[in-house]
Formats: C-alpha cells, structure tokens, sequence
C-alpha cells in the first residue's frame, strides 16, 4: 500500500503503526487525537501549519519507513 496525502491518519496508524514515530519527528504528536480519525494527512499536516513541502516530505518518509518495514 503506497500511503498519499490524501489517506487518512487513522488508515496509517492502523496500517503502519510504525508511521506514529515518523508523525512525531515531524511534530504531529496529536496521532492520538480523535480529529486525526477523520482527516487526511494533508488535512492535519497544514492545520499545524506545515508547508506543501514538509507534506510531500513526510509522505515520502512514511513510504520509505513502509518499504523498510515491508521487507522483513
């Protein structure tokens, strides 16, 4: 599963509960939070003001975390 922007955070978590430490390194540490149930990484990552930029990043380092951990 390639994670997008536009997946839920609560998709993730169940997912990748490994996704929580990299949602942490980028200051998110609501992962907890009952709105993170009902909206997107995109959603959340701008309403804590991240830049477009962080966004893609953090995508990006979700998947690569993903891949790592899909290979054991």
């Amino acid at each position: 599963m390639k994670i997008t922007k536009d997946d839920l955070i609560s998709d993730v978590i169940l997912e990748h509960p490994e996704a929580i430490e990299i949602f942490m390194s980028y200051w998110l540490w609501c992962a907890w939070c009952g709105w993170a149930s009902f909206e997107t990484i995109e959603e959340w990552a701008s309403a804590h003001f991240m830049s477009d930029e962080d966004i893609d990043n953090l995508v990006k380092d979700l998947n690569e975390a993903w891949k790592e951990f899909s290979e054991f």
